[in-house]
């Protein structure tokens, strides 16, 4: 995860002033609020991947950025333990109206040994972008891209700053989903590279992130 290349909990100065990040408005440090009694009622009784997240007290150890169209940015708060509120908005001005908003956890990591080992995963015949991934027998279907064929990844670069760093980390991913209880449960497969750092040209590696939506009102900046 991207927490990695940072080691986030490093001492800061306090004499800095906070910088109000994305449309949530919250500086590194600073608090978010989870409510997610909702999605624990959509997912009652389901088997989840992994724990519902049980909300409360996000505490922000970096803000990450990314424009992914003329009128779309992606915004994600991390945490220390790479827990990710993502939030979706036209500009990511503090402020800013909320299209999206999703919760991720890591579920898994795969570092691939070789060029073979990458073409497996990310090659034309690979595993990520095929209509359906199976998750050692959790069976999600691909959320992004048409027909039945192998859809290409997603690529963006992220700018992710802990306040004391800056990087710009390439992600080339696909989203898949299932239903679950009244809800769904979200499955991101994404592929990392450290544009700064030594990463081979195919990524440093393949991180599995479970995440559910949520609605913009279980979310308030502290």
């Amino acid at each position: 995860m991207i927490g990695r290349i940072f080691g986030w909990g490093s001492d800061r100065s306090a004499s800095e002033l906070p910088v109000e990040r994305g449309p949530l408005g919250v500086a590194i440090g600073g608090g978010i609020d989870i409510d997610t009694l909702s999605l624990q009622a959509n997912l009652a009784g389901a088997e989840t991947a992994m724990p519902v997240p049980p909300g409360g007290m996000l505490i922000v150890a970096a803000y990450g950025e990314a424009r992914l169209d003329a009128g779309m940015i992606l915004s994600r708060y991390y945490d220390a333990d790479n827990t990710i509120l993502q939030v979706l908005s036209a500009s990511a001005a503090p402020g800013d109206d909320l299209l999206d908003v999703s919760l991720y956890r890591p579920w898994d990591s795969v570092v691939p040994a070789g060029p073979a080992d990458w073409a497996r995963w990310r090659g034309s015949s690979g595993l990520i972008g095929q209509s359906r991934y199976d998750a050692d027998g959790l069976l999600f279907d691909r959320f992004w891209g048409d027909g039945a064929g192998r859809a290409d990844l997603v690529e963006f670069v992220e700018t992710v700053d802990d306040g004391e760093r800056r990087r710009e980390i390439h992600q080339s991913c696909m989203l898949y989903a299932r239903p679950l209880g009244q809800d769904r449960e979200m499955l991101l497969i994404n592929i990392e590279r450290d544009l700064a750092g030594g990463a081979s040209r195919e990524g440093g590696s393949v991180e599995f992130i479970i995440g559910y939506g949520l609605m913009a009102a279980d979310i308030r900046r502290l």
